[in-house]
């Protein structure tokens, strides 16, 4: 068990979309967040307290929450610095990078000095099968992105706490490394070996309730050239009865990639719900999650009418609005 609360680390972040970890713990677990710690040139600003290491530690932070996740998931010689005092004055270190705090023998070292914990929640740690493609029962609904970062999991999150405001039987099945963090387990997918990707989506999906969702935590994107390969281990794995098209309106090209630019909406349902019935001949697409954090309310409600208007299905922003209409989308199928 990682111990909280967290200190959430955004070293030197690039930008806010960098320290995506650490905004979805404050924005879904913040009891767990004493307070953020920015390295010089920093440029991602959760809006909590800035804390030094020992402040956060009198105010009774237990573990140093890497909260950026930067490309190739890399940790640098300035944040080892970091990380060694915090494990010197009895942190625990938590982390979902790809590069592994365990595999760091400098950070091991310190952590077994100073009777620290080194938390790698990038680690699958059970061995799972290859996909048969069988019937599971229960119901399932996977969110697809036109990008990287668009508000997949805040969308199945969203989509999941409204459920069961209403009293129906629903479950979020985390497959990154944020949704672990926030709720303590999943399948971190893009660390499972190829072959084994989709039959992890089958085991993190079991037989459940005829009446029971599965909101699956979405990754990547189709038509992201570096991460399509995660996405579809979920749209076969996950088997889906409905899909949630995600996008983020104010991008003009494809996270870390300017030479792409992103598909249209229409684009996505037409590529994303044919495969998907390779596996599930029954799925649909219930809604549109828009993510309007860059536009004004005003700018947000107006490109949702103009969504829903030219897709003839539920259109929202789930995380500003509530997920009401994409809990009915999936009702109405």
């Amino acid at each position: 068990m990682i111990e909280t609360p967290y200190l959430l680390f955004l070293g030197d972040a690039p930008d806010q979309l960098a320290a995506k970890v650490a905004i979805g713990i404050r924005d879904w677990r913040p009891e767990n967040a004493v307070g953020q710690y920015r390295m010089d040139g920093c440029k991602a600003d959760l809006g909590l307290k800035d804390l030094s290491l020992a402040e956060a530690k009198a105010a009774g932070a237990k573990t140093l929450v890497i909260g950026v996740a930067n490309r190739g998931g890399v940790i640098s010689a300035a944040w080892k610095e970091v990380l060694i005092e915090a494990l010197e004055m009895g942190y625990d270190l938590a982390s979902g990078l790809h590069n592994l705090l365990r595999d760091e023998g400098d950070l091991v070292a310190a952590a077994q000095t100073h009777g620290g914990t080194l938390h790698d929640v990038r680690v699958p740690t059970d061995g799972y099968p290859i996909a048969n493609g069988k019937k599971r029962s229960g119901k399932r609904c996977l969110a697809v992105g036109t990008d990287c970062s668009a508000g997949k999991m805040y969308t199945a999150m969203s989509m999941d706490a409204e459920m069961r405001k209403r009293g129906m039987k629903s479950t979020f099945r985390a497959t990154g490394q944020t949704g672990i963090l926030i709720t303590g387990q999943g399948v971190p997918l893009d660390a499972v070996v190829a072959d084994f990707m989709a039959g992890s989506v089958e085991y993190l999906t079991p037989d459940n309730d005829a009446d029971h969702w599965d909101h699956i935590e979405g990754q990547g994107s189709l038509f992201h050239i570096s991460y399509s390969g995660v996405t579809m281990a979920l749209v076969h794995g996950g088997q889906p009865d409905a899909l949630i098209l995600c996008h983020e309106p104010t991008r003009t090209h494809m996270r870390g990639l300017p030479e792409y630019a992103l598909p249209t909406l229409e684009r996505l349902r037409d590529t994303a719900l044919p495969l998907a019935r390779v596996a599930n001949p029954d799925c649909q697409v219930a809604g549109v999650s828009i993510n309007t954090q860059h536009l004004s309310e005003d700018e947000a409600r107006a490109y949702i009418a103009k969504v829903e208007a030219d897709m003839g299905i539920p259109a929202t922003d789930p995380y500003r609005f509530g997920a009401g209409k994409l809990v009915e989308g999936l009702a109405a199928l």
